[in-house]
Parts: C-alpha cells; structure tokens; sequence
C-alpha cells in the first residue's frame, strides 16, 4: 500500500510485543456497558457492525434537525442529501484530497451531510465537512508532508517490547495544530444543523469496528470533548505496529478501565453506517422522500500492482499484507453498493488511476504525493467519471 509501510506491519505481526504495558482493559463481559469517562451522552459513539441500542434517539434528534432545514421547502420539492466516505490509505490520502480540491475548482462540489472517515481519511474528513475554506490546509498536509512530519522511527525499541515501531506525537502535533477550539466549535455549529462528520476506529480488544460521532463530541460542551476529538481522529490512523495504539478512559459498572483503539482500516476500509440499516423507515418519519447520493473515494489501487519481491521474510509477509489489505477494501466497496442498493442511494466511487505508478522513496513521500494530488484535482476540475459500481461488478 505504501512504500516500507507493510514492512513495519510484518515485523510487528512476526515478532509481536513482550510488554503488556499494565493497562486495565475491560473485561469480557463488560464492553457494551463501557462509557468513556467524562462524557455523560451516550450517543458519541457506537459500534460500525450493528445498529446501537438507541438507534431511535438517535434518528429522532436527526430528524427534528433536518425538519427544520427543510421546513420552507415546497411539498412538490424533494430534498437532495449527499454522503461523502474517504477510506484508509496512508499517503495515498493525497489523491482524495486531491479530488476535493478540484472539486471546488469545478464549482460542483456538494455541501456534504454525511462525511465519514478512516485512517488517512479521517485525518481529511473533519475537512471535507467544514467545506472550501480548508482546501489550503488539505493540500499544505497531504503535498508538504514527509515521513519525519508524521512518525519519528524507533524500531529497536518497537521490536523489544514496545507497543509500536515509531511514535506518532508528529502527527498527534499536526492534528492539535488544525483542530483548535475555534475548529471544534464550527463543527459543533454544522452538527447542530443536521449535518454528521463520522469517523471509525477499531477496538482492538474486542475486534469490532466503532463509529464516533465527532459532531456530538465537539457539541457536548464537555471539559475534555478537545482532546477526545483530537485523540480518535490520531487513533484512526494508528496503523497497527506502526505506529501506538490511542487509550480511551472508560467506565463500566462503576469501576474504571482502558480502552485500546487503533487504525479503522483494521476492521472497515471505508463506511457510511452501520449495513442494517434501512432508511425507509426514517423517510415515512421525514414525510419525503429525500434524493440521496453517495461518493466513495478509495485512496488506494483497486487493480493488481505488479511489484518484483524479494525472497525474503519480511519483504514477502509485507507484501503479503499489502495485498490483504487491498482485498478488503474492494470487499466494503462491495458491501457499501448493497448497502446503497437497499436504501436507494446513488453509488458514485473513484480511485487511484491504475496506471499512476508508485515511485515513493519512503513512507510519506512528499513528490508522489504531490503526483496523487495533482492527479485527484485535475480529474475532479474537469468532472470526476464516478465509477456507478464496485470493480470487477
């Protein structure tokens, strides 16, 4: 997937960690109970693999929202909603960060009502949410960054105990730089309005992708919604092995525990919601039926890369991994157009041109990056060919 990435993976799978670092993880059992400290509401997260229990607060609260939105909207109109998912992909986040920017200069670009985000495209979400105004910082990011901006390398200490093979307090840097409280309170106001920016991680205890609703965290008005926002979006792209898994303080039972989360791509590649979902039910709440359009940015290769490895252990298990990887991804692109078929939805999907060739040196490498970019934006400006099905359908 990216250029010595799947390397670190392999070696954190073949030699794995001899510390348990003495954290208190929840105990089985408990799970569904936890709550994370210090944030009373309940619905700031739920898990990506089922519908949560309080499903109907939930829609009700965004139903109430959305009425009011459209209540000078004439019976014989139908509203328009568009959903945005940007998938994991490390540095391949320049290309959908890329078709945003082009987007714009298109003057077609959406006011998007859902966004959804994983790994890298998680780190772009919060911006494709607030719209147009963030296109610098999208491009400063995924154009100016090298690896040193995101990881600082310490493998030595990664592969005698440690939880990973670098430290991301770069990136942790990086978010804290963008996500200030003035940030955090345009999402709350966008949030309020009926809008939605999700993003997924994965609990790595307990195997199971988690959706937060990073609108309702920056809308809480609670002491420590900052560096919560702050920490799931540097959980979801905590490539396993990579770099170190976020902790999360939970409460269960009225005993405290820890939570470890790391990047969502582990259980979900890209997401809209949960898949048993079905919003017929929620359209006969509405009293119409709105138009619901989809897109889908895979930053990633969906066709077979040829690459030659080399006979040996690490180089073949990171390939190996790259491929699984690849693999999974198609599969939720798979997963997300049953999805749209079910609910109605129009299915818009694009990705990284086959015959864009990886020439990255190391992991962020700032000249490839620049190339996905300017490949993304060029496409868009000129009026993106949205792929209307999985590959191979």
């Amino acid at each position: 997937m990216i250029h010595g990435l799947a390397l670190w993976v392999a070696a954190g799978l073949l030699i794995g960690c001899a510390a348990s670092g003495g954290r208190n993880p929840v105990p089985l059992g408990l799970e569904e109970n936890a709550t994370v400290a210090g944030m009373s509401i309940e619905t700031i997260r739920f898990w990506g693999d089922e519908l949560p229990p309080n499903a109907a607060a939930i829609r009700q609260k965004r139903l109430s929202q959305l009425n009011r939105r459209w209540s000078g909207l004439g019976s014989d109109r139908r509203p328009v909603l568009h959903y945005l998912a940007l998938s994991g992909g490390g540095s391949y986040g320049a290309f959908g960060a890329g078709i945003l920017v082009g987007w714009t200069a298109s003057g077609t670009r959406p006011k998007f009502d859902v966004v959804t985000g994983v790994s890298t495209g998680a780190l772009t979400a919060p911006f494709a949410f607030l719209g147009p105004k963030y296109d610098h910082a999208v491009k400063h990011v995924f154009t100016q960054s090298h690896t040193r901006d995101v990881a600082i390398l310490r493998p030595v200490k990664g592969l005698l105990g440690g939880s990973s093979l670098s430290s991301n307090a770069p990136l942790a840097k990086l978010i804290a730089h963008y996500v200030t409280p003035a940030f955090l309170a345009e999402v709350a106001v966008e949030h309020r309005k009926g809008r939605r920016l999700y993003v997924g991680t994965t609990n790595i205890d307990a195997q199971r992708p988690v959706i937060w609703d990073m609108g309702e965290i920056a809308s809480s008005g609670r002491p420590g919604s900052l560096e919560l926002f702050r920490n799931v979006l540097l959980a979801s792209a905590a490539i396993p092995a990579a770099f170190p898994p976020s902790f999360f303080k939970v409460t269960a039972d009225g005993i405290s525990y820890e939570e470890m989360h790391v990047d969502g791509g582990a259980t979900r590649e890209v997401f809209l919601a949960p898949t048993q979902l079905t919003l017929a039910g929620l359209d006969r709440q509405l009293h119409v039926k709105p138009i619901r359009i989809f897109y889908i940015i895979r930053n990633g290769y969906v066709t077979p890369q040829y690459k030659a490895v080399k006979p040996r252990t690490l180089s073949i298990a990171g390939r190996a991994v790259d491929t699984l990887v690849k693999y999974q991804g198609i599969g939720d692109l798979y997963r997300l157009y049953a999805f749209c078929k079910k609910n109605g939805i129009a299915y818009n999907l694009a990705y990284i041109p086959e015959d864009l060739q990886d020439t990255s040196t190391e992991m962020f490498d700032p000249v490839f990056m620049t190339q996905l970019f300017d490949t993304g934006k060029n496409l868009a400006r000129r009026g993106y060919p949205w792929q209307k099905v999985p590959p191979d359908f």
